[in-house]
């Protein structure tokens, strides 16, 4: 059972004592007057006073107890709001009668979430705290706290407890307000430069938007299959089509593939379109952005990442046929030749799965000669047409698309072009992935006859993106897996026998 533990068993005994004693151990009447940041911030002048105190001023603060330290007649608490900790003395003769020896000393403990009111002063070990003249107790923890000073260490525990690695570790607090920030960032760039925020189907008819292997799930009123949205990119188009100039949207992606430190099967993604624009358009706005992060951010240019440092303030373009070659050191004969690249991977001992065209054989190369190289921020334009069924071909060259891919830290992080408007070869587009599908391909794009009808009544020439937050904001806090940047990242289930384990 959930409160079998003999410890938990132990605080719920005091709960009860404190019931029967006349005080609610789950009380809701916080008098709360200011947060223990604004409280460090407002006192901070206690120092300079001759006794280094002033009663004259009365606060009241509230916070869980993540350290208790008794001393006979008094005692000293720390206690922690979202905003910071604050250490409070607490001393019997300056609470009511009997609360400190038979309440407070007894039956209060770590983890349990006080109100305290008192004065400022800073003690002897020059630390500015909070006196108490009153103490309450708020609620009454009654699972205890990993011990202090290891906290919460297993990943696994970290992540399926997530409410616990919160409780105990303010530094990923931080990175989770680092995320909230990026997002609200995110929406009022976009906003600012006249874009409409919309909203588009997470439940698709057909898997579309990008190749992926989709989740199925069923609708019941209608009898049929839907897919949870791989992308949102068809739905944006529509609108573009509809008439709307530049739209985005920031929501969940589902991906029914594999799961590794960057790769989640949902994640967050912005997608913005952009009509009368080209991919070169999206590479400067892209710049753009960064720069407006970075600035309200407050973050340096040159930013650690692990054992690299990225500077943000270097970004470059080159295209993936020519970084085979200048960056990933792959013969240039061979990076246009199909049979040499099944040659060249095979001698590297790399398998190269059957039936695979001349496009994806090139994306091979560059998935494992290129991608881990480029640490500054790197814009890889022009993919093959083969492996960019929803890009503009180039008017120069139809074998490659008007596409950029950007990497940084050796990780995609976005993923853009201009986008095709051709309805004809849209359909030719689709056909192809549709015998792609037909041979194995399981992540090959469906045919979407809706789509193709929409392009029909005609798409103004239009760029689009998408970048991904979750790889984003790993970049930006310095963490190198995804489940340390997902409030509730996606875990298998655990077995009882194991959670026994972990709780004893």
């Amino acid at each position: 059972m959930v409160f079998d533990n003999k410890f938990i068993q132990q605080r719920i005994e005091k709960a009860n004592i404190l019931k029967e004693a006349g005080f609610n151990p789950y009380s809701n009447n916080s008098k709360r007057n200011t947060t223990i940041e604004k409280y460090l911030n407002v006192n901070s002048d206690i120092e300079d006073k001759e006794d280094k105190r002033d009663e004259n001023r009365h606060y009241i603060v509230n916070g869980r107890i993540k350290l208790f330290r008794i001393m006979g007649k008094a005692s000293f608490v720390k206690i922690e709001d979202e905003s910071g900790m604050l250490q409070v003395y607490v001393a019997r003769d300056n609470l009511a009668e009997g609360f400190y020896n038979d309440i407070f000393k007894k039956h209060i403990e770590v983890g349990d979430i006080i109100e305290v009111a008192g004065y400022p002063f800073v003690t002897g070990k020059g630390e500015l705290s909070l006196h108490a003249t009153e103490l309450n107790l708020l609620t009454k923890a009654i699972s205890p706290l990993p011990e202090k000073f290891h906290g919460v260490t297993d990943k696994e525990i970290r992540y399926r407890k997530r409410y616990l690695d919160l409780i105990m570790n303010a530094d990923v607090r931080k990175t989770f307000k680092i995320r909230s920030k990026v997002i609200s960032l995110t929406r009022r760039f976009f906003e600012d430069k006249g874009f409409l925020e919309v909203e588009t189907p997470m439940m698709h008819p057909i898997a579309g938007g990008a190749n992926a292997k989709p989740f199925v799930t069923h609708h019941n009123a209608l009898g049929i299959d839907r897919y949870l949205r791989i992308a949102p990119e068809l739905y944006l188009k529509r609108l573009i089509i509809g008439g709307f100039e530049a739209v985005f949207e920031i929501n969940r992606n589902f991906r029914n593939e594999g799961m590794d430190a960057t790769h989640n099967p949902e994640f967050t993604s912005i997608e913005f379109y952009w009509a009368y624009k080209t991919y070169k358009d999206l590479i400067e706005i892209t710049k753009e952005y960064f720069e407006y992060l970075f600035d309200h951010l407050d973050l340096p240019a040159l930013l650690p990442y692990g054992d690299m440092e990225v500077n943000f303030a270097n970004f470059t373009e080159i295209p993936l046929i020519e970084s085979l070659t200048t960056i990933g050191g792959v013969p240039a004969e061979v990076t246009n030749d199909k049979d040499k690249i099944v040659e060249f991977l095979n001698s590297k001992n790399i398998t190269v799965k059957p039936g695979m065209n001349l496009g994806q054989l090139q994306g091979e190369l560059f998935d494992e000669f290129v991608e881990e190289k480029l640490i500054d921020p790197t814009f890889i334009t022009e993919y093959p047409v083969d492996i960019s069924p929803l890009a503009r071909r180039s008017d120069e060259n139809p074998e490659i698309t008007e596409r950029f891919e950007l990497f940084i830290a050796g990780r995609e992080i976005a993923n853009a072009f201009s986008e095709l408007n051709d309805p004809v070869d849209q359909l030719g587009r689709f056909e192809a992935q549709d015998a792609a599908k037909e041979s194995g391909d399981d992540e090959a794009h469906e045919m979407d006859v809706d789509f193709v009808e929409a392009l029909s009544y005609g798409m103004a020439p239009t760029a689009g993106q998408g970048i991904g937050i979750d790889r984003l904001v790993m970049l930006l806090t310095n963490e190198h897996s995804i489940r340390d940047v997902l409030l509730f990242p996606a875990m298998k289930p655990i077995h009882a026998e194991q959670k026994n384990q972990e709780e004893e």
